[in-house]
């Protein structure tokens, strides 16, 4: 009896698809520290909540001020951690495609705030300590802050390791390479050193080169939106889209 035949191309070309896009070692170095950095934060401010609930708000007599500076610390601290994670995930993102991980990585900061203050308000409104107009300041200021914090945590639009990829492409299908410039005080990455918007006055007055990762790293959102203005400034031509 002969042997089955199976064709496994479908399987080859599924690996082919797969985005290629990986972060420098100089990004994931820095990835890795500010990770580290802001899961340091991030423990202090959860350890501040503890302090806030097994000592503030156990004391006969609540010190409404020393509460409302817990609070306000760990708010701080859950904001400054938030802000270091961003700036990691932009370094070294996660990939769209394992969508547990993608989901956790970008918000996370949102999640640590609301570990960081839920627990906590519902201790002052449950205490027996404190009279109604000091739950309602304690607990209003909380609300606020924790407000504040997981605003600060969310991520809007997530960076993922599919969308590197495919600005990378475009950026070579422009330039032919890989690499971009920008400015510190910028927010957009540009396609060639003599574009116009990265010779605006800036207070370093010095223009950045790198990669579509290394730009990133560097805090860049995204290409910017005058493309075909800087392809005639650049000297590129432009495209020609694929024939279908």
């Amino acid at each position: 009896m002969p042997k089955k035949v199976v064709r496994v191309e479908h399987d080859r070309d599924e690996r082919e698809s797969e985005p290629t896009w990986t972060p420098s070692p100089a990004a994931k170095q820095q990835a890795t520290r500010y990770r580290i950095i802001a899961l340091a934060l991030w423990v202090v401010a959860i350890a501040g909540e503890a302090v806030a609930i097994f000592w503030v708000l156990r004391q006969p007599s609540v010190n409404l001020i020393v509460l409302i500076g817990a609070i306000l610390l760990i708010g701080a601290l859950s904001v400054i951690g938030s802000w270091l994670w961003k700036r990691a995930n932009q370094a070294d993102p996660a990939r769209r495609s394992d969508s547990v991980r993608f989901f956790i990585q970008n918000q996370l900061g949102a999640i640590i705030a609301a570990i960081a203050f839920l627990p906590l308000i519902v201790m002052i409104l449950l205490n027996q300590n404190m009279d109604r107009t000091q739950k309602t300041i304690a607990g209003g200021v909380a609300v606020v802050v924790l407000a504040i914090a997981a605003a600060a945590g969310v991520t809007t639009n997530s960076p993922s390791v599919e969308g590197y990829d495919a600005e990378t492409n475009q950026v070579i299908q422009y330039t032919g390479q890989d690499l971009v410039f920008w400015t510190k005080e910028g927010s957009v990455y540009h396609l060639c050193q003599q574009a116009s918007a990265v010779n605006l006055e800036s207070k370093d007055n010095t223009i950045y080169s790198g990669t579509v990762g290394d730009a990133h790293a560097a805090g860049m959102q995204r290409l910017t939106l005058q493309v075909d203005q800087e392809l005639k400034q650049c000297g590129f031509a432009t495209p020609t889209p694929a024939s279908s």
